[in-house]
């Protein structure tokens, strides 16, 4: 089962997506009860003490390793553990979800941008095409289905802290290329946990010390082990496994899931009801994610 799991890598971030989706719902509920820091910096504290018993085992053997290549270890740590889910956290804070998901429909292409400019990789016709069509069907959801309401979206803070979220993941995903060779997956992981989890300590002492405290219940223990255990641990063994299979270009194309999948997700447990422009929007998604995983001919 691990193996023909961990053998189909569009299965892995078809899981991915699922996961970080539902930390969007969970998030979204979440709102009130618990401060965006403390909830990134649960989120991973809870993913720390899973990956451990994985990693730990290969730490003395592996340690020279990864201490020759601590500089791609560092930045990847800080780019994808410490800053992209605290910077989309921060995000919602202040602005709408619609803006919110719009601009996170932006990974792959920036993505493709970065994978361009920092590793010469070009896009095929094909895949230049998946993401005008997915992206086409983003914009269908975010929008309603309405001229009128996407040119009335407009940046505000929340908007560019979620810009910034988006930069941060299209360069680790990017620079997923570059990560050590040889060392387990697992002590990777942890050792990008433990990187990440140093500048979020202190800001999550400081909002709890000056802003407002986690709301402590049943529901909000809850909320903050769903995003530790899927999309923090499994989420991120899953998506650095896909990558390493497929690359960044396609693997951040299934980014344009998640407004599918969110979509889904509030009416199953917050009773938002679909409306045809979803039924579109999930479509033509789906249609970019065929054309971007398509072998080309030859």
């Amino acid at each position: 089962m691990k193996n023909r799991l961990f053998g189909n890598p569009y299965l892995l971030l078809f899981l991915t997506v699922l996961f970080w989706s539902g930390n969007m719902v969970m998030g979204r509920g979440l709102r009130e009860a618990v401060p965006p820091l403390a909830l990134a910096f649960w989120r991973w504290a809870i993913a720390l003490v899973l990956v451990l018993p994985f990693a730990l085992p290969h730490l003395k053997s592996q340690w020279p390793l990864l201490k020759a290549n601590w500089r791609p270890v560092v930045v990847l740590g800080l780019l994808g553990v410490g800053c992209y889910n605290t910077f989309a956290y921060i995000a919602l804070q202040y602005t709408t979800a619609t803006s919110a998901a719009l601009l996170n429909s932006f990974v792959p292409i920036a993505t493709m941008a970065l994978a361009f400019l920092l590793l010469g990789k070009r896009l095929s016709r094909l895949e230049g095409l998946a993401i005008i069509v997915s992206f086409t069907g983003v914009t269908t959801i975010v929008s309603h289905g309405s001229l009128d309401t996407l040119l009335g979206l407009t940046l505000n803070r929340g908007d560019l802290w979620m810009l910034l979220a988006v930069l941060s993941w299209g360069i680790y995903t990017v620079g997923l290329q570059w990560r050590p060779q040889g060392i387990d997956p697992m002590l990777l992981l942890a050792a990008f946990t433990v990187v990440g989890l140093m500048p979020l300590l202190p800001a999550y002492l400081w909002e709890t010390a000056t802003v407002r405290s986690v709301d402590v219940s049943l529901r909000s223990l809850a909320g903050m082990l769903y995003t530790g255990i899927f999309p923090g641990f499994l989420g991120y063994v899953f998506y650095n496994a896909a990558v390493a299979a497929v690359g960044p270009n396609r693997s951040s194309q299934f980014i344009h899931l998640m407004p599918v999948f969110t979509t889904i997700l509030a009416s199953i447990f917050l009773g938002e009801r679909p409306f045809w422009y979803h039924i579109v929007g999930i479509a033509l998604v789906f249609a970019g994610i065929f054309l971007a995983t398509r072998r080309p001919a030859g």
